[in-house]
C-alpha cells in the first residue's frame, strides 16, 4: 500500500475514533509512516557508485558508462563518487561501512581489491565479509612488452636472457601492489626469471620510461599500451588470458608461449556492503547484465580489448575468494610490501 494512502487512512481514523492516552496524529504518523515508506519498491532515491580511484582512468570511465545505463533502467540517478587514496582502500572502506540497502555500490578492479586485502596488514574492513560481489563486469588481458632495443622476440627468449643475466634486466609498473606488478611477480615465480622491479607513480610515467628505454620490460593493461605497440614503439611478446586479443591477433597467449595455467586478466567488478539483501543484489545483477549488453557499452569495451563477463554473484564471489588466497601466497613468497 502506498505511504500516502496509509497516512490518509490513519488521519480518517484519528478524526473519527476515540483514543485512549495521549496518542496524537503526529505520534501515530511517526509510528506508521516509516514502515509504509519502507515498502516502496527499490530503488526510490539516488544511488551512489563509489570509485576508489581518481577521475579519468579506466575504472572511472567504465563507472560513468555503467552509471548512465543504470540510471535509465533503475529509474533513479546513479551518481559516481570518486574517493581516492591509499591505493584504493579509502573508497573501499567507505563502501564497506555503508548501510546494506542497495544505495551504495563500489566499482573496483578485482585485482586491486584482492591484492590490497593481502598487501596492507591492517585494513579497516574485512575483505571476505564486509563487501560482496554483484558481478565481474568485464575482463581484459595484460600484455607483456619489451623495448625494441632488447634482443628478444618471444617469451622463451626473455626467460633465457633473464636467467643468463640475473637482475641485469628491469621492469616497470604503475606501482607496488598493482595488478600488473603482482602478475609479473607471479610470472617470475613460475619461470625463475630474475628481473628487478622499478615502481612508478602511475601507469603513465611507467609507460613513458618504457618507451624511452629506461626500463626494458613491462606488463600493462591492454588499453594502456595498445597504441604504442601497434605503432612499433614497443614489442609485445604475449598476452595473458586464454585467447588471443582481436586487437593484436599475431601476439600469442602466454599459454601458447609455454606457461600453462596462467590466465591472469584485468577485470572490474561491482560490489555492495555485505549486509545487502539478496533480492536487491539479484535486481542489481539483472540490471548490470542488461547494461553490459547495451550497444554503446559493448562497443566501448570492445574498443578497449575487453571481454564482457556479467557473471552471477556466486560465480564472482568464488573468483574473488580464490584470488584472495592466490595473492596471499604470492605476497608471502616474494615478501612484497607497500611503498
Amino acid at each position: 500500500m502506498a505511504a500516502g494512502t496509509v497516512i490518509c487512512q490513519i488521519m480518517t481514523v484519528v478524526r473519527g475514533a476515540r483514543f485512549f492516552g495521549n496518542c496524537t496524529i503526529g505520534a501515530c504518523l511517526a509510528a506508521v509512516a516509516p514502515g509504509a515508506l519502507a515498502q516502496q519498491p527499490y530503488p526510490n532515491h539516488p544511488i551512489r557508485l563509489i570509485v576508489p580511484l581518481a577521475p579519468g582512468g579506466p575504472s572511472d570511465l567504465l563507472a560513468r558508462t555503467m552509471a548512465q545505463q543504470l540510471t535509465g533502467s533503475l529509474g533513479q540517478p546513479v551518481v559516481v563518487d570518486n574517493r581516492t587514496g591509499a591505493g584504493g582502500t579509502i573508497g573501499t572502506d567507505i563502501a564497506a561501512k555503508a548501510p546494506g540497502d542497495g544505495y551504495t555500490l563500489l566499482l573496483i578492479a578485482a585485482s586491486t581489491y584482492t591484492i590490497n586485502a593481502n598487501l596492507y596488514p591492517k585494513l579497516p574492513f574485512n575483505a571476505r565479509k564486509d563487501l560482496t560481489p554483484v558481478s565481474i563486469l568485464a575482463v581484459g588481458p595484460y600484455m607483456l612488452t619489451v623495448h625494441p632495443s632488447l634482443p628478444v622476440k618471444s617469451l622463451s627468449q626473455l626467460i633465457a636472457l633473464a636467467k643468463a643475466r640475473p637482475n641485469d634486466l628491469n621492469y616497470g609498473s604503475g606501482g607496488t601492489g598493482t595488478g600488473p606488478q603482482m602478475t609479473m611477480e607471479l610470472l617470475k615465480l613460475k619461470t625463475g626469471m630474475s628481473i628487478t622491479h622499478i615502481p612508478y607513480k602511475g601507469t603513465g610515467p611507467a609507460l613513458t620510461d618504457h618507451i624511452a628505454g629506461h626500463v626494458q620490460v613491462a606488463l600493462f593493461n591492454m588499453i594502456a599500451a595498445l597504441q604504442v605497440v601497434q605503432a612499433g614503439r614497443l614489442r609485445a611478446l604475449v598476452v595473458t588470458g586464454t585467447k588471443r586479443s582481436d586487437k593484436l591477433p599475431a601476439v600469442p597467449t602466454i599459454g601458447e608461449a609455454g606457461i600453462s595455467g596462467f590466465d591472469e586478466v584485468s577485470g572490474h567488478m561491482i560490489m555492495v556492503p555485505g549486509a545487502t539483501p539478496r533480492e536487491i543484489i539479484a535486481r542489481l545483477h539483472r540490471e548490470l547484465v542488461k547494461a553490459l549488453h547495451a550497444p554503446e557499452v559493448t562497443a566501448r569495451l570492445a574498443s578497449e580489448g575487453a571481454e564482457i563477463i556479467g557473471n552471477t554473484p556466486e560465480e564472482a564471489a568464488a573468483i574473488v575468494n580464490g584470488d584472495l588466497d592466490k595473492w596471499a601466497e604470492v605476497i608471502r613468497r616474494t615478501g612484497i610490501r607497500p611503498d
